[in-house]
């Protein structure tokens, strides 16, 4: 066997989420601050442990339009969107809201034998298979989460996902952009402010 051959699979071990909740009492996701000055989180909790990570609005946008794109594709009805009522849940974030670490990467994925969606967050990009750049001992210091869903439960997240992106600051009819209190340049009025 090659030297070369042993190093990914001590990374893909190494890699493995600190912190799994399989299934999750609750996980949602949520916004504190006022409209442009916002700060999306991640909650969730099971097991007496509850954890809140912060990331970016676009990301928690993201993460649930692929979610109800994978749950289209692959759920059937078990992921339809019927199958989340019961299941919404529009409650507040628990409190205290400490941020466990700030997100920088997300993987979504599907699995298939136990029909399950699995949402991961880490602290830092993670490196490629082939990539050696840092040691086991570096890699098992990343903040991550591990959430494992049914899929109702995935579809009632990524129903959360889009409200908590909503209620933010309303988009200027003509350019589209984010309107500020006191307005904004927009580029449709030849830079004068709305």
């Amino acid at each position: 066997m090659q030297p070369s051959a042993v190093a990914p699979a001590a990374i893909r071990v190494a890699v493995m989420p600190q912190h799994e909740f399989d299934p999750p009492e609750r996980f949602i996701a949520a916004s504190v601050g006022p409209p442009g000055q916002r700060t999306f989180f991640l909650q969730v909790s099971g097991g007496g442990r509850r954890m809140s990570v912060s990331l970016e609005k676009e990301q928690v946008r993201i993460l649930g339009e692929r979610l109800a794109d994978l749950l289209d594709q692959v759920a059937g009805f078990e992921g339809a969107p019927e199958a989340a009522t019961g299941l919404t849940d529009n409650a507040p974030m628990d409190t205290p809201i400490e941020d466990d670490f700030r997100v920088q990467s997300l993987s979504l994925a599907w699995e298939p034998t136990r029909r399950r969606v699995v949402i991961e967050a880490h602290e830092a990009d993670l490196p490629e298979e082939d990539d050696a750049t840092l040691s086991p001992e570096e890699l098992a210091l990343i903040g991550s989460i591990r959430v494992v869903l049914t899929p109702a439960m995935a579809r009632a997240f990524a129903q959360r996902c889009a409200l908590a992106i909503e209620g933010g600051r309303p988009n200027c009819p003509f350019c589209g952009q984010p309107l500020d209190p006191g307005g904004h340049i927009c580029p449709r009025a030849n830079g004068y402010r709305r």
